[in-house]
């Protein structure tokens, strides 16, 4: 099974283009069930694979993981399997019968603009090279609605300060997103300045740096978000993915159309813009 997942995930890389961070999703969920299905069949209880499959998922829901991550994982086998029977590895997909858990969906969270005054004050009482490049993360994100993964990727190269936009790519699709003179300003300072104090290898092409010098992760921008919001007392719920929708929730309240906010968010599909129309929250 190990060689049919790497073949799948290649799959994914090289037909899908798809991002970095759902590759890694599908290879933990994928290596999670090959865990499980291997040392099920160790035990020579359970023979077939539409057992073992059923009998993962009554495991995910023992091990008390929310909803959403089982159905994220019941959905990784069911695409994989389906590649192993399009490639002819399998005549049946053992998973056609393999009932997903239904996942509500809450309507988006927004900061509202007092809530993100407050965010931003916290980088912005520190004189630190970090702090200088979290005020300038957490600005660019709000006002361009950029994924986390997104930001993160961005190289210097990236950034358009003649046009005031920046170039943004995910997976397969390639956007340009505005941003105005303030957003201009602060990371026109950066480049020629602040970011230099991270800098240690002139080679390095990532836009924002960790303490190392290295390309900052998802995961480090995540925390980042997170302490900043728990220093200002904000709930502990705030996410990168707040301040996406925080963006997209003011330019609906603009008057910017589903269309354009679908072009800058990089939805694939309308239907996931349109959340924002009918949800009942938005920023004050």
């Amino acid at each position: 099974m190990k060689e049919d997942i790497k073949a799948f995930l290649e799959y994914l890389a090289k037909k899908k283009k798809c991002s970095q961070s759902t590759l890694a999703a599908y290879r933990n969920d994928l290596n999670q069930l090959m865990a499980y299905t291997e040392a099920e069949r160790a035990k020579g209880i359970i023979k077939s694979t539409g057992e073992l499959l059923k009998s993962y998922l009554l495991n995910l829901r023992e091990r008390s993981y929310s909803t959403a991550t089982v159905a994220r994982k019941v959905a990784s086998a069911k695409s994989f399997f389906k590649f192993m029977v399009d490639s002819g590895k399998l005549r049946e997909n053992p998973t056609q019968n393999l009932i997903s858990p239904r996942v509500s969906k809450h309507p988006p969270k927004f900061l509202s603009s007092s809530e993100y005054r407050c965010l931003l004050a916290e980088p912005k009482k520190l004189s630190t090279p970090e702090a200088k490049r979290d005020v300038v993360m957490l600005e660019l994100l709000y006002a361009t609605g950029l994924r986390a993964s997104e930001l993160v990727s961005l190289n210097v190269k990236d950034i358009d300060l003649e046009r005031s936009c920046v170039h943004c790519a995910h997976g397969s699709s390639k956007r340009r997103i505005p941003f105005d003179h303030h957003i201009n300003q602060i990371l026109r300072n950066f480049l020629e300045n602040d970011r230099l104090d991270l800098l240690y290898d002139e080679k390095e092409k990532a836009l924002f740096l960790n303490r190392r010098g290295g390309r900052l992760t998802r995961q480090g921008f995540w925390q980042i978000v997170k302490n900043h919001a728990s220093k200002a007392g904000l709930s502990a719920k705030i996410t990168p993915q707040t301040l996406r929708h925080s963006f997209a929730a003011r330019k609906l309240q603009s008057g910017a159309d589903l269309q354009s906010i679908q072009r800058a968010l990089g939805h694939a599909y309308i239907s996931s813009t349109r959340i924002y129309k009918q949800s009942s929250s938005s920023p004050r």
